[in-house]
């Protein structure tokens, strides 16, 4: 009994001073609650064993959606379906372990998105919300980073989909057909203008071609 208990110590220690940090994530050391200020790279290594726990913080892309709530310049509401492209920098491993509880994105990266999205469409009509989808998604991505900092990177911000009240996408679409007539009817017009302008320059040509004709001939009786 004595050798079995030795062996399960000895088997225990053995498990519980190695480590492996998983490829795309680094390693955070924490003894007795003292957190060390180098990260663990990936791969095999030795900790001490019992007290010291080495914590994974996953460093490679991620993808999380995200819905946003927002109010445009004019006062309506736009709901939006998000997709956010983040990443955890080596260099700030260490920093969001010990100053953001559970997963980042939550405490860190969504707020500072939600914020970034809200504030830009405040700034813009529902209706060029719509039209200019891309314009807002960079200037959110932009102010999203700038709120964030070096702690985090955001790679993408992507609108999936923009939802507005029943009404108001009616009122959208009227409208965006009528500035599709509008525009046909422009380009009509303009149309028949130009054919006009080619006849009066087609009949100018002739006249002075015929003009020409006549004058060649009267000062050359002996031609006719």
């Amino acid at each position: 009994i004595g050798i079995a208990i030795l062996i399960f110590i000895i088997v225990m220690v053995a498990a519980t001073s190695t480590y492996v940090v998983e490829p795309g994530s680094r390693g955070v050391e924490v003894t007795l609650g003292q957190v060390s200020p180098v990260f663990k790279p990936q791969g095999f290594g030795f900790k001490k064993p019992f007290v010291t726990t080495i914590v994974p913080v996953m460093i490679k892309q991620q993808t999380r959606e995200v819905k946003a709530s927002c109010y445009s310049s004019d006062l309506q509401q736009v709901d939006m379906d998000l997709q956010v492209l983040y990443r955890v920098p080596e260099s700030s491993v260490v920093q969001i372990y010990q100053g953001y509880s559970g997963d980042p994105f939550d405490s860190l990266v969504e707020p500072r998105v939600q914020e970034a999205m809200k504030e830009v469409t405040a700034l813009e009509s529902a209706e060029q919300i719509v039209k200019n989808r891309e314009e807002i998604k960079n200037k959110a991505l932009i102010n999203a980073r700038e709120k964030i900092g070096n702690l985090l990177v955001i790679e993408d911000l992507v609108i999936q989909n923009i939802d507005l009240t029943k009404q108001l996408e009616d009122a959208i679409e009227a409208k965006m057909v009528q500035e599709q007539e509008a525009d046909k009817a422009k380009f009509t017009q303009q149309k028949a203008q130009i054919e006009a302008d080619t006849v009066v320059i087609t009949a100018k040509g002739d006249a002075e071609s015929i003009k020409i004709r006549g004058e060649a001939l009267k000062e050359n009786p002996t031609f006719i």
